[in-house]
């Protein structure tokens, strides 16, 4: 049965008229009071409709930004730039961050969406998009960040890697790899599954033995890359692809620790997703997959304020596309030389 107002009331020990002015601000409640509601909320999964909330009470100039991983300078650098162009409109900006954890999600959409914001911006950890669209109120502007899903019931702002992975393991192919590993994050994600599509269509496209033990996962946090990495350097690579800015900036690390020396030991393509010393000190020695991250944020930040502006406008996705730049090669560091 659908969750009612009276049941939140009820569980918070208020009055259904409390609930409504916590939930819409309308009158000054006691921040006792106003955790007492929103624990009720959460608990409940109570979700209101927005489109008449919204109509009653007008905008709160605020957006909620719902990320998996706040550490991920990928993702600080993207808040950044959200903010930026929401500051342009007045617009204030909340953080929720989930740590790669759909519970957590689930919780922060519903508290979220329940009053305290205008519209949401999610870049989602979830696999499942029915589980995502039962938490989003009926008519509440939603844009979805980096991550999407097959189903396109909410406007999208994404950058493409297919064609950089691609290329880069062609590149290497002509180079002369012949067993190229890749480390990925979350199978579940979207961005996951194109990166390895792209590379699992070049290896067969190039002749590379395919080679499901090469694929890795890491977590797309900290300190996962670690294990990818020695299991990739167990199966002997001689080229390792790594999906993600973080977990690149630690794979040359561990390698450095190893004494593997990038371009002369070991062949590297790494994602460069934000503004880092180790990028620019190891630039010409491995292959980068650039993303637009500060265009991707300013992108989210003018959508989302579209769709607060008009909720039944056309479903829009944008999809940017990253840079792939491959490094030169001195003539000493040839694979024949290995």
């Amino acid at each position: 049965m659908k969750v009612t107002i009276s049941d939140v009331a009820k569980l918070a020990g208020v009055s259904t008229a409390t609930v409504s002015h916590t939930i819409n601000n309308t009158r000054y409640v006691s921040e006792e009071t106003k955790e007492k509601v929103y624990q009720a909320i959460a608990e409940l999964g109570y979700t209101p409709d927005a489109s008449a909330r919204s109509f009653r009470t007008g905008k709160k100039k605020t957006v909620g930004f719902i990320v998996p991983d706040i550490a991920n300078k990928f993702f600080a650098t993207m808040i950044e730039s959200v903010e930026t162009c929401l500051a342009q409109h007045g617009y204030h900006l909340i953080i929720a961050n989930t740590k790669e954890d759909m519970e957590r999600e689930e919780t922060n959409i519903r508290l979220l969406s329940a009053g305290l914001v205008d519209g949401l911006l999610i870049a989602s950890t979830m696999e499942d998009f029915s589980r995502l669209d039962a938490l989003i109120p009926a008519g509440f502007p939603v844009v979805l960040v980096d991550r999407t899903f097959d189903v396109k019931k909410y406007s999208s702002v994404c950058v493409s890697n297919f064609r950089p992975i691609y290329r880069s393991v062609c590149r290497l192919a002509g180079k002369g790899a012949r067993r190229i590993g890749i480390i990925g994050g979350l199978p579940r994600l979207s961005t996951t599954r194109e990166r390895i599509s792209a590379y699992q269509q070049a290896v067969a496209d190039c002749g590379l033995p395919e080679d499901e033990t090469l694929i890795r996962y890491g977590n797309s946090m900290e300190d996962s890359a670690h294990t990818c990495l020695d299991e990739l350097l167990e199966r002997q690579c001689d080229a390792i692809i790594v999906c993600q800015g973080l977990m690149g900036a630690e794979t040359i690390v561990h390698l450095h620790k190893k004494g593997i020396r990038l371009a002369q030991d070991i062949d590297l393509v790494s994602f460069v997703d934000y503004d880092s010393s180790i990028y620019q000190l190891y630039d010409n020695q491995m292959d980068s997959i650039i993303q637009p991250v500060e265009e991707l944020g300013q992108a989210a930040g003018e959508q989302i304020l579209r769709r607060i502006e008009d909720p039944e406008a056309r479903i829009f996705e944008k999809v940017l596309t990253s840079t792939y730049k491959p490094y030169q090669t001195p003539q000493s560091w040839a694979h024949s030389d290995r």
